[in-house]
């Protein structure tokens, strides 16, 4: 699926975060939500990344803003990542869903295919499908107010902060 170009309506979603909750897009209706994709738990782009949206959160509370990070790791893996670094946000596991028997068929993050997220990626020369990391501000509507793509994790936090604050 193609990423969800700015202007247009989020699509919903319903995943559970590190301590086993449910949380879906319409549970923060009115209020803009910050839904930043990520590959994986604990690796370094992903740790700065999240420790980043961490140090920043007071700032997003007072805009009244949530930030939800989504990865295809699991609920465990997620709360191990959260307790690691102190992480005091909301973790989504989009847990792949196999399509079929094919031993290597990790299955897709449903979630990540809705936003456009799961792509084919390269890594000295071998191909496979994972998440490229892709930021989505959406607005209080629902609607996407800006879109994030290839992120470069330095500096990035400010940045979605501040688009933040002009909503």
């Amino acid at each position: 699926m193609a990423l969800i170009d700015e202007g247009k309506k989020a699509p919903a979603f319903s995943l559970k975060d590190q301590s086993g909750k449910k949380h879906s897009l319409k549970d923060y209706a009115g209020r803009p939500v910050v839904l930043y994709f990520y590959p994986r738990d604990d690796t370094s782009g992903c740790t700065k990344e999240a420790c980043a949206f961490r140090d920043l959160l007071p700032r997003f509370k007072r805009s009244k803003a949530v930030v939800l990070g989504v990865s295809p790791d699991s609920e465990k893996s997620h709360a191990n990542f959260a307790g690691k670094h102190d992480l005091n946000f909301t973790l989504l596991a989009d847990v792949p869903v196999k399509s079929g028997d094919n031993a290597e068929d990790k299955g897709t993050p449903q979630v990540c295919a809705k936003y456009g997220v799961w792509q084919e990626k390269s890594n000295y020369g071998r191909k496979y499908m994972g998440v490229v990391r892709t930021t989505y501000l959406i607005d209080g509507a629902g609607k996407v107010a800006r879109r994030w793509d290839k992120v470069k994790v330095a500096g990035h936090a400010e940045e979605v902060l501040e688009a933040v604050k002009r909503l």
